[in-house]
């Protein structure tokens, strides 16, 4: 099983982050954390990196029957959605497939809010393609 949900978009790094937040709130999440990665690895290590930011999602009702369904699910939570430059016209965006959260845990209570995420979270990638 794959880890990550993923699309290509046909549009500028900042463009699309723009829209990926739209897109999630759309869905229902808010952004939680955001991590400039390009940055801090530039300020840390003084590398260079394309474009990259990872943007914490949460989805409070689903992380609230996350958490009943597998009290340590907090680990892997909130939702992880990476974007990331491929060139000055396309972008990358990449989500945690919630499927892991059910694979890692092997609680089938999990499923069910694992499937509920993982739509949402396909809907707002869908949505940057469209």
């Amino acid at each position: 099983m794959g880890y990550a949900l993923s699309t290509t978009v046909n549009k500028p790094f900042d463009q699309t982050l723009a829209a990926t937040r739209e897109a999630l709130a759309a869905q229902g999440f808010g952004v939680l954390t955001e991590i400039d990665l390009a940055a801090t690895l530039r300020k840390k290590l003084e590398v260079e990196i394309p474009p990259q930011v990872i943007l914490g999602a949460c989805n409070p009702p689903s992380a609230y029957a996350a958490l009943q369904a597998e009290e340590s699910i907090g680990v892997l939570l909130p939702c992880n959605v990476v974007v990331r430059s491929v060139d000055e016209a396309s972008t990358v965006v990449e989500a945690i497939d919630p499927q892991t959260m059910h694979e890692l845990t092997g609680n089938q209570a999990m499923a069910p809010v694992a499937e509920r995420i993982g739509g949402m979270l396909q809907g707002a990638l869908d949505s940057l393609t469209s």
